[in-house]
């Protein structure tokens, strides 16, 4: 079973920055107002939409057989308890912030002027980065596993 390991931890690391991909790409690839969006933007658009359960179902499953193979003790880790928070935090700022916004951004036509639409894509490009900020900081939790306390 510990050889299927790296095949397990690489698909929960995919699955876990998949989680977070949309909310963190779109703000920068979504430029101007209006117009068609690119193919690549509209996968991005349905997986924040309909593929976030599928995600975060797999991402569970995959988080809950590593568990099984390093055993329950892994939780008492200071560093892991630490990057999960703060993906906890980085998911509700998802939720609750990030992909509303994204798709009031998406759906404004003639109501706003192009200078509110700037303010508010600057507003989650910032957004954004922040989010960036934190998956690395998580990374680094994850790779250097330090002990924080």
């Amino acid at each position: 079973m510990t050889s299927l390991f790296p095949v397990l931890l690489l698909t929960h690391i995919t699955l876990a920055v998949g989680l977070l991909l949309p909310s963190v790409l779109l703000p920068f690839l979504l430029r101007r107002r209006g117009g068609e969006p690119s193919t690549v933007t509209r996968a991005l658009m349905a997986v924040q939409g309909t593929g976030t359960l599928i995600i975060a179902g797999g991402l569970a499953l995959t988080g809950a057989a590593m568990l099984w193979i390093l055993g329950p003790e892994l939780l008492t880790q200071p560093w892991l308890m630490t990057a999960l928070v703060l993906y906890a935090l980085n998911l509700v700022v998802a939720a609750f912030i990030s992909r509303p916004n994204l798709r009031r951004m998406i759906g404004l036509r003639g109501e706003s002027s192009d200078e509110t639409w700037a303010r508010r894509a600057r507003r989650q490009r910032l957004v954004a980065y922040g989010m960036a900020g934190v998956i690395g900081v998580i990374g680094f939790l994850m790779s250097a596993k330090p002990d924080l306390w």
